[in-house]
């Protein structure tokens, strides 16, 4: 019998240090063994947005703590562990290197093969982490800091069909919060608060929404918020305003998943099953799940989403990838540094910046 691959996990991107220990299944998904996240939330909610400094501090004082427990829950000891995977990038600089550089330090203290992973990575291959799935997918990864659809060929294979040219969803909403000061973190805010108003009561553009092929703007929606909510008289006129935000949102993320299911399509016509998969921290809200499920519907597509809490950053996705890729061989020994900016299609290009023409 086989032996089950068991990968410790590292992940520290951003403002969450988190680590996980996973375990593989003999029907492809994972068992996920122990999960840990550390949130700084209160540490960064009077700036509004994550200050990277008092972030990477965190991260120093709670790594050794978070890697401790996550082995704990999962009654496992680093001889236990075949691997361990680190998240490299993308990502800020001072957060990544703590994960990266302890990671990378007990792989060679243990003699364990160390792998760094691509953060996107580990959104993209997160679904299978829970669902038996097979290749190739479409991906609509939407985050604080990403926004891409990307046709999943198979491991190491991806080719992004459409992107942000400016802001990314997540950023979005966090930007929308402090706008109209719902509170911190600002998804999960925005989300709250529009159950309260009249997702109708606004008219907001909707920009690119029928050129561009699926490539999102969100920039002009963001301003027109701005604009809007300094003519607000009462409370219910903030929530009005989110939930008008929040309506399109849905709307642009419906349309443009809908041309890019078409795409897919045009490019992998012989499934037997065409999945949609949407992951990243924007995935947990409801609003978004629901519009799409239907566009899902629309189109004869099988939605997929994560649990909640493999949609967010977490370690357990860095494991799972790590563990995808030891499989097949796709690591080197070789010492690599970790990278600010790391896109899943090294072939796509950058459409970000002024002047930019679509």
């Amino acid at each position: 019998m086989e032996k089950k691959l068991t990968f410790l996990g590292i992940e520290t991107s951003c403002d969450e240090t988190a680590s996980s220990v996973v375990q593989e299944n003999d029907d492809g998904t994972a068992k996920v063994l122990s999960n840990v996240i550390s949130s700084q939330i209160k540490e960064h909610e009077k700036f509004g947005g994550v200050v990277p400094e008092i972030a990477a501090r965190s991260h120093l004082e709670n790594i050794e703590l978070v890697i401790q427990e996550a082995l704990d829950k999962s009654k496992k000891k680093i001889s236990d562990i075949d691997g361990i995977a680190a998240t490299a990038g993308p990502g800020l600089v001072v957060c990544l290197n703590i994960g990266y550089n302890i990671g990378k330090s007990i792989a060679a203290f243990e003699n364990k093969t160390f792998l760094p992973i691509n953060h996107l990575e580990g959104h993209a291959l997160s679904p299978s982490i829970e669902n038996k799935i097979s290749y190739p997918y479409l991906l609509l990864l939407v985050s604080g800091g990403h926004s891409q659809f990307l046709i999943i060929k198979d491991l190491d294979n991806y080719k992004r069909i459409g992107t942000t040219i400016d802001d990314a969803v997540g950023e979005a909403f966090d930007k929308t919060a402090k706008i109209l000061n719902l509170g911190y973190p600002g998804g999960p805010c925005v989300e709250k608060f529009s159950k309260l108003g009249d997702n109708n009561k606004y008219t907001l553009p909707l920009p690119i929404i029928n050129r561009s092929g699926c490539n999102l703007s969100l920039a002009g929606l963001k301003t027109d918020v701005l604009r809007k909510s300094k003519n607000l008289m009462t409370e219910q006129d903030r929530y009005d305003l989110a939930a008008s935000f929040q309506e399109a949102i849905n709307k642009i993320l419906s349309k443009k998943s809908e041309i890019a299911m078409k795409e897919f399509l045009s490019e992998s016509s012989n499934n037997s099953i065409n999945y949609f998969v949407v992951a990243g921290g924007v995935a947990s809200n409801e609003t978004i799940r629901k519009s799409l499920k239907n566009i899902c519907l629309k189109m004869n597509f099988k939605p997929i989403f994560p649990s909640k809490e493999f949609c967010g950053d977490n370690a357990a996705m860095i494991a799972w990838a790590g563990i995808q890729r030891f499989k097949k061989k796709l690591f080197n020994t070789k010492n690599e540094a970790v990278k600010p900016r790391w896109p899943l299609d090294l072939k796509a290009p950058f459409l970000k910046g002024s002047g930019l023409k679509l």
